[in-house]
């Protein structure tokens, strides 16, 4: 699934060509999506100016003056720019066409979505989808102490909670694994149980793993590509531990060991991440 290191590098593929331009046609090829896309949408955007392209976790987000196209790329999907007379592939759902630019929705899953939310009802970022996120991990607000208070008396194995998106957004399965690794944290260690100090250094690692990831384009995801039609870059090629199972670790030699946790894989050192 496409994580926020792939939708922010699709993001910034999308923003310096679409912002300030009059978008002249949105087409919609195939509505049949995790939602419907609404049969109204090309009407009312079209003829349209973009103000900005943002992200809100793994949302994109094309803004105009009267609303925002929220737009999500699902289990496989991709946002990319192609020839103005390259044919449509199986799969293109949906076509935004700018004077010089042009780009596909590619969703062979069917679990993207693209919805819109008028500005007349009220900020975009109190959609539905995005009330409930957690803060960005590059907001100045992400840090040790927003984790220490989000963790206090809580249960639930540190991993698991990283991956709820309820407390910060964007931290997936890989990235999981590889911030814990990064500051030292056993995944199966209680959230509550966490000192400051070591909120703290997760809170970096959580930053330095991801802005990793986004400098490299994205994990080696099968289907996904950016925004120019470049496959996914190779973040996994460099990960400590994500699939890394019985390989030794590159700090102290021990095999890296995989767990399952809540359905998910979870790779670890057990020497440099005790509990």
């Amino acid at each position: 699934m496409p994580e926020l290191p792939e939708v922010e590098t699709t993001r910034r593929g999308l923003a310096p060509i679409m912002t300030d331009q009059v978008l002249e046609t949105f087409l919609v090829h195939d509505s049949r999506m995790r939602w419907p896309v609404p049969l109204d949408m090309p009407a009312t955007v079209n003829g349209h100016i973009v103000r900005h392209c943002d992200r809100r976790g793994k949302y994109l987000l094309i803004g105009f003056d009267h609303g925002t196209q929220i737009v999500h790329l699902g289990m496989s999907g991709s946002l990319r720019r192609v020839p103005m007379n390259e044919p449509r592939r199986k799969h293109d759902h949906a076509e935004w066409v700018f004077p010089d630019a042009r780009f596909l929705l590619h969703d062979p899953r069917r679990f993207g979505a693209i919805l819109w939310h008028p500005a007349n009802v009220g900020p975009v970022n109190e959609h539905p989808l995005l009330a409930r996120l957690g803060v960005e991990p590059f907001d100045p607000a992400f840090n040790g102490e927003h984790l220490a208070r989000a963790f206090s008396g809580r249960t639930l194995p540190i991993k698991q909670a990283l991956l709820a998106g309820t407390i910060v957004v964007g931290v997936g399965n890989i990235y999981a694994s590889e911030a814990l690794f990064r500051a030292g944290i056993n995944p199966r260690l209680p959230a509550g149980r966490l000192s400051r100090r070591r909120c703290g250094a997760l809170a970096e690692a959580v930053k330095e793993t991801l802005a990793q990831a986004i400098e490299s384009g994205g994990s080696t995801l099968r289907d996904y590509v950016n925004a120019t039609g470049t496959p996914g870059a190779y973040f996994t090629l460099h990960a400590a531990v994500y699939e890394k199972a019985g390989q030794p670790c590159g700090q102290c030699t021990t095999p890296i060991r995989r767990i399952v946790q809540g359905q998910r894989a979870t790779y670890f050192c057990p020497k440099c991440q005790r509990r």
